[in-house]
This record gives structure tokens, C-alpha cells and sequence, in this order.
């Protein structure tokens, strides 16, 4: 009994703190110390934000070269948002799987960061349950520079499929991928090129595309 006792107040006592920072983070204005990427930052404290509802082609790894576009949408970000100052706003799920805040990120002006990456064709729209607050207007921000060919559209190398897409996930997949082929078929949706599936609010399966190609 003792022993349940503790472990209810160890679990109330982390809930609480996680509590609080959140309450914390968004109650001001934070300055950005490091950009790491076209999506991800480091705050003056050491808390690492990574953008909701949005992907940026990844800059160079030790491991592997920077997607197209990749650096670019670094630049970018950092002329938004490098050594100013921001304000962080929340929706249901606060941290990822790598322990990073989950936020919407918005400049003292009122600039909301992420639909101006998505705007400049800097970062692509990526649905993600259960952070979906501002999705329509990520979407309709992509389709417009899409239409526009603005940044990463500009003479965007379009797959020809088909390509199996997945209406629960909102991923699509080479035909080929074992994640694509276990979708249950009331979920599947067949696009004929990848510009499709982007139009349509559908990002790239990671483990057989790299990164928005």
C-alpha cells in the first residue's frame, strides 16, 4: 500500500512539473539561441522547440547530405527568428518521442513562424494527431505556394506514381513499402504523382521517401 501510495505521488509530483514548465514556456517570451534547422531551435534556457503541423528538408548529417532545400530553409528560419525573441502556443500533445517541446511559434509582431515557413515553400504541411489546430490554414498556405511555385516548388522534381496514400495517417507511400502495403483498404487512396499527394495535405512516408524529394 506505501509503495502505491509513493508511486501516485512520484507520477502527481512529474505531471505537475510538466505542468508548470508548459505553463511557463507559453506565459512569455523566450529568446531563440540556436537554430538547429528549417523546423527545429534552441531557446536561451536549453529547451529545444520543434514546429508543429510542418517538415523542413533536413540539413547535412554526419551521416548523410542535406535534403533539397534543406539549408535554405535553415537560412530562412534563422532570419525569422535567431537571437529575437518568441512566444510559444501549446496544443494537446506539448513533447515528441526525442523529449522536444511541440509548438506553435509565434515573433513579438504577432508573426506566426511556422505558416511563414510554409508560406515561402520553406517547410511543407504534416498532419499529426493530435496537434491539428491550425492544419486548414497550413494547408491552404501550401497550396498558395504550391500554386505560386514559391521555394521547394520552384521546378520541384514531381515523382509520376502511382503512390499509395493513407486517408487515416495522411502519408503516402511507394507502392513497394511495407508500411504502405499494411493500410487497410477503406484507408487507401491512390495519387499519380507526389505533387498530388502534397496538394491533397499528404507528406511523404519517411522510411521510403527522403524527405519532401
Amino acid at each position: 500500500m506505501k509503495a502505491r501510495i509513493g508511486l501516485t505521488i512520484f507520477i502527481i509530483f512529474w505531471i505537475t512539473l510538466f505542468r508548470l514548465c508548459g505553463a511557463s514556456l507559453a506565459a512569455s517570451f523566450h529568446l531563440v539561441r540556436w537554430v538547429d534547422d528549417g523546423d527545429t531551435i534552441v531557446l536561451a534556457e536549453g529547451t529545444r522547440v520543434r514546429y508543429i503541423g510542418i517538415n523542413a528538408p533536413e540539413v547535412a548529417h554526419e551521416d548523410r547530405p542535406a535534403e533539397r532545400f534543406g539549408p535554405e530553409a535553415k537560412d530562412f528560419n534563422r532570419e525569422l527568428v535567431y537571437k529575437k525573441k518568441i512566444r510559444l502556443e501549446f496544443d494537446r500533445e506539448r513533447y515528441d518521442q526525442y523529449g522536444r517541446v511541440l509548438a506553435y511559434v509565434f515573433l513579438q509582431d504577432g508573426t506566426f513562424v511556422n505558416a511563414e515557413l510554409v508560406k515561402g515553400g520553406y517547410a511543407y504541411y504534416v498532419f499529426r494527431r493530435p496537434n491539428t489546430k491550425y492544419d486548414p490554414l497550413l494547408l491552404r498556405l501550401q497550396r498558395e505556394a504550391m500554386a505560386k511555385r514559391a521555394g521547394m516548388w520552384k521546378q520541384f522534381p514531381n515523382q509520376k506514381g502511382p503512390f499509395l496514400g493513407n486517408r487515416h495517417s495522411r502519408r503516402f507511400h511507394q507502392m513497394t513499402c511495407p508500411f504502405g502495403k499494411a493500410t487497410s483498404p477503406k484507408h487507401r487512396i491512390i495519387f499519380k504523382t507526389t505533387y498530388d499527394a502534397f496538394w491533397a495535405g499528404y507528406s511523404p512516408c519517411k522510411k521510403c521517401f527522403s524527405g519532401a524529394q
